[in-house]
């Protein structure tokens, strides 16, 4: 398997052609699996049913097809409402500063570093956080008995070590190769990957867009009412 290239975090870019694409349920999907990981957490505002765009769907089959005999893609978190959204990042905020050593910088330092690791609850749909579009997912790799492959970190870690590329410098042999075996399907489907975050593809929305040089083609759908589903 090819080494996961290292690249720099996206940057602002909400250019938008919009596309009313439907969204699909994932939670019945015989192809792969699926666990949310934040209704497990007890969230109040983490839905129990998964939703992504329809051509998300089609290149997660793709991607599926692509792994070895037994070896499952499992979906970790996908759409977002708005509401999960805002209670993420008041979950996570304190601890990412705390973790940065930022308790005594200014607060628009504080924010662009907690932007780094969770998006944002900005209702614009122009400019939304990616999760709430349907085009980014969380997703890992199971074996065949539906054992998470080893990661080298657990999920929505905030260290160094959640990095896609981390383990191509750091001794490891297991790891690498899970993490280029994730890569590669997922790319190789057409999704990108935010660096920071080993789990997390994208197609369709902001960050897609800034790493494809294109416009982005969903915005923001911020409630459950507002999504068309097929």
């Amino acid at each position: 398997m090819l080494p996961i290239p290292s690249a720099a975090p996206p940057r602002p870019h909400p250019l938008i052609t919009t596309v009313n694409e439907k969204f699909v349920m994932l939670n019945n999907c015989s192809e792969f699996d699926v666990s949310l990981q934040y209704p497990q957490m007890g969230l109040e505002n983490a839905p129990y049913r998964c939703f992504v765009r329809e051509s998300v769907y089609r290149m997660l089959l793709s991607a599926q097809s692509a792994l070895p005999a037994g070896m499952r893609i499992c979906v970790l978190d996908a759409w977002r409402p708005l509401a999960l959204q805002q209670e993420l990042y008041n979950l996570y905020a304190e601890q990412i500063v705390e973790r940065l050593g930022l308790q005594n910088a200014s607060p628009k330092e504080r924010l662009q570093a907690v932007a780094a690791y969770v998006s944002p609850p900005e209702k614009n749909p122009l400019h939304p956080p990616v999760h709430t579009t349907g085009g980014a997912v969380d997703v890992t790799l199971t074996d065949e008995n539906g054992v998470p492959l080893d990661m080298g970190t657990a999920f929505d870690d905030f260290s160094d070590a959640a990095r896609t590329d981390y383990f191509e410098t750091e001794h490891n042999p297991t790891v690498q190769e899970n993490r280029r075996l994730l890569y590669g399907v997922m790319t190789g489907a057409g999704f990108t990957n935010l660096p920071g975050e080993w789990w997390h593809y994208d197609y369709g929305d902001r960050f897609w867009a800034y790493y494809n040089r294109c416009p982005a083609r969903y915005g923001g759908v911020f409630t459950a009412a507002e999504m068309p589903v097929e």
